[in-house]
């Protein structure tokens, strides 16, 4: 029942201990708590600016990458446009000069088709000539071999001069 029911003195020991106490912590440990809390509380409310700077520096930057990124795609797509176009005349060109050397290698093809027609009538022409004269010689030389043939030969070939 002591503690509930304490002495007068007890009371008033507990008291100045109390009060000793309280003077000590505000003598020392107070000003070094406040001054600790207070730092913290400033590390705190710097921390939070940063933070808050950083997250508007992370928006500046991630609306800056996204520009870049837009840019970066509109130079991909001029770039594959001109490549598309580059390629485009580039193919349109060699078709075109395939179609002119196509055009060349047949031009020569008959040309060169003519002259070797030409060339195959003209040796066809002497041959049918050579052979004519061969044979001519051999008809007139039979018929030549008699004296009465070659008369009656002459004969003929000054009716047909006088006919014409």
């Amino acid at each position: 029942m002591d503690l509930l029911l304490p002495e007068f003195g007890l009371v008033i020991l507990q008291t100045i201990a109390f009060l000793l106490l309280m003077f000590l912590l505000a003598k020392f440990a107070w000003k070094p708590v406040l001054a600790a809390i207070k730092e913290r509380e400033q590390s705190i409310d710097e921390a939070l600016n940063k933070a808050e700077l950083a997250k508007q520096e992370m928006t500046r930057l991630t609306a800056q990458n996204e520009e870049l990124m837009k840019e970066a795609r509109e130079e991909r797509d001029r770039i594959l446009k001109e490549a598309k176009t580059l390629k485009d005349s580039i193919v349109h060109e060699a078709k075109t000069q395939a179609h002119t050397e196509g055009a060349k290698l047949i031009e020569k093809a008959k040309i060169e088709i003519e002259n070797q027609k030409k060339a195959a009538l003209a040796e066809l022409k002497n041959q049918v000539s050579t052979l004519s004269l061969d044979i001519a010689e051999r008809v007139l030389r039979t018929q030549l071999e008699d004296k009465a043939k070659q008369q009656d030969l002459v004969a003929n070939l000054l009716k047909d001069v006088e006919l014409n």
